[in-house]
């Protein structure tokens, strides 16, 4: 039974989720996002910005509201109500600030977090009484089935509420900062073509020690121009203790964008593991759905944990927009992927 199977973890870091747009862009986009996360009911709790602060204030005041008052130095904030696409309630807050704010510290122009974790990180499961086929493997499998959709139907929704691409990248992180896109375990690009800038901003922030939120406004060239400049042999070390070597970074980004992305999405084939597991997780759904009685599990054990940790499923979802869209369980980091996607490439670090 899973409820004694393993040491128990704590995971304190609540997922959060960032997006970098152009300053003037800000409000534009932050509201859109609201509009499209605050669906149906179109009013936030709250907004504040500066000394101004409303409660209950409809999404389509929220633009004028901040226009009047934003600037570099401006940090609003906002409290809302999310139905997700699995059909959970949770509670968000948001924040969009100018490049001063950005200067002294804030984590990204845009930015949003659940106010509890365990709202999108349950700690319990239900699980049917009767499925034949539980197992921790089963159980872990469940969960990041609800999690991983809700994770991707967020991250969009904040980054692509709508055909303007003012959000050229974001991402989601457990990390409690806007961390290096190959240790998170999402990331968004409005271009697709430009996926391989998780790994020259992951090396300007692992190198060089720059922070994504400010770097992740530089150009594609000049990213390129950041990680030529350090010296020969250079490398960095990815979450894991896996190393990236300059040269195979400078390769990959000199690799045609397609071929690139075609490796990405042969890398993000299931493993073993999961896909021995994943029937057998859809099929008590699936029963639970259809009223079977259930009964909670505990999903902090560490062997529960560890499952999603190794096997969570990588997703590469290209966009009807022409963007693209890195994916896995939060629990689990994108530089898997990106290390599979790389040998495919005869790119060796």
């Amino acid at each position: 039974m899973s409820e004694s199977s393993g040491q128990r973890v704590s995971r304190e870091s609540t997922p959060s989720f960032f997006a970098w747009c152009d300053e003037s862009d800000r409000i534009d986009a932050f509201a859109a996002a609201l509009s499209a996360l605050v669906h149906p009911w179109r009013i936030c709790g709250s907004l504040s910005i500066f000394s101004t602060w409303r409660d209950e204030i409809p999404v389509d005041e929220v633009a004028a509201t901040l226009h009047a008052q934003f600037g570099t130095d401006a940090y609003a904030w906002a409290s809302f109500g999310v139905t997700l696409s699995s059909g959970r309630a949770l509670g968000f807050s948001s924040h969009c600030c100018g490049d001063g704010q950005l200067r002294r510290g804030a984590s990204g122009p845009l930015g949003m977090s659940p106010f509890d974790k365990e709202e999108l990180l349950p700690l319990r499961l239900p699980v049917g009484l009767l499925a034949s086929a539980r197992s921790i493997e089963v159980e872990a499998a469940m969960a990041s089935l609800v999690v991983q959709e809700d994770v991707e139907d967020l991250l969009l929704r904040l980054c692509a509420p709508g055909a303007s691409r003012r959000v050229t990248t974001g991402g989601c992180t457990a990390l409690g900062h806007w961390g290096a896109p190959i240790e998170i375990g999402a990331t968004y690009h409005a271009t697709a073509a430009e996926v391989v800038r998780d790994l020259a901003l992951s090396w300007v922030h692992l190198h060089d020690d720059d922070k994504v939120e400010r770097a992740a406004g530089l150009s594609t060239d000049a990213l390129r121009a950041r990680v030529d400049a350090a010296p020969h042999g250079s490398r960095i070390v990815v979450k894991g203790g896996a190393e990236v070597s300059r040269e195979a970074v400078l390769q990959a980004i000199d690799t045609a964008p397609a071929v690139l992305l075609d490796a990405l999405e042969a890398s993000a084939l299931p493993d073993d593991e999961w896909r021995a597991v994943e029937p057998y997780a859809r099929e008590i759904m699936k029963i639970i759905a259809e009223g079977a009685p259930v009964h909670d599990v505990d999903l902090t054990t560490r062997k529960h944990v560890r499952f999603l940790e190794q096997h969570a499923p990588y997703h590469v979802r290209r966009l009807p927009s022409g963007g693209v869209m890195l994916a896995t369980h939060p629990y689990r980091i994108l530089w898997p992927l990106w290390a599979d996607a790389l040998f495919l490439l005869g790119i060796t670090s």
